[in-house]
């Protein structure tokens, strides 16, 4: 009984110093367990649009701001190669000239930057303001070579800006656009600033 007594009393000193670990919970094995996915299908919601397509990314991100100036700037090179280019010969012909290179361009654009749905957009109302609009602005370029080629691009180029002031008046006349404090003083510096500068 003695050998019996000693092996009993080392299994319990043993079991004090190195405890037999517990088997898990029903509740620690729920939480350990993985969450079962879900069975119902994927049903894509509503996604908001992107803020730029890698082909036009830059075209979308840019301001009206941005645009703005940068037809400011191309306007003012416009002027000075005008004027060199229409030194010597029929003011016509160079308005042609520059009309053909600025259909040719703006085609090529206007293929390489189409949208899908975009020519099927063009109704028999935009196609008659187009037109009148192209109209328009070849009688404004005919007029604008023809000053060039006697005036001098410092002074033309000021005075054909005085389209802004006209522009200001007839959006509101026409479109409804509302007529501010800002834009009629501003307006109105623009005519007295073209006015100053012709007159110089």
């Amino acid at each position: 009984m003695k050998p019996l007594a000693a092996f009993t009393k080392r299994t319990q000193s043993r079991s004090r110093h190195h405890p037999t670990p517990l088997a898990p919970s029903q509740t620690e094995r729920t939480q350990s367990r993985p969450p079962a996915p879900d069975p119902r299908p994927l049903v894509p919601g509503p996604r908001p649009p992107p803020l730029a397509s890698p082909e036009r990314g830059t075209l979308i991100l840019m301001t009206w701001l941005t645009w703005s100036l940068l037809s400011a700037l191309f306007a003012a090179a416009t002027a000075i190669l005008a004027k060199l280019g229409v030194a010597g010969m029929d003011a016509n012909l160079a308005t042609a000239v520059r009309t053909s290179v600025v259909v040719a361009f703006t085609w090529l654009l206007a293929f390489a930057t189409r949208q899908p749905t975009g020519f099927q957009a063009l109704s028999g109302k935009s196609w008659i303001f187009l037109v009148l609009s192209g109209l328009a602005t070849g009688l404004s370029w005919v007029c604008y070579f023809h000053a060039l080629q006697v005036g001098p691009a410092s002074r033309v180029a000021p005075v054909d800006k005085l389209s802004v002031a006209l522009v200001i008046v007839f959006a509101a006349l026409f479109l409804g656009e509302r007529l501010t404090w800002g834009k009629g003083i501003g307006g109105l510096l623009i005519v007295a600033g073209a006015i100053t500068i012709a007159l110089d």
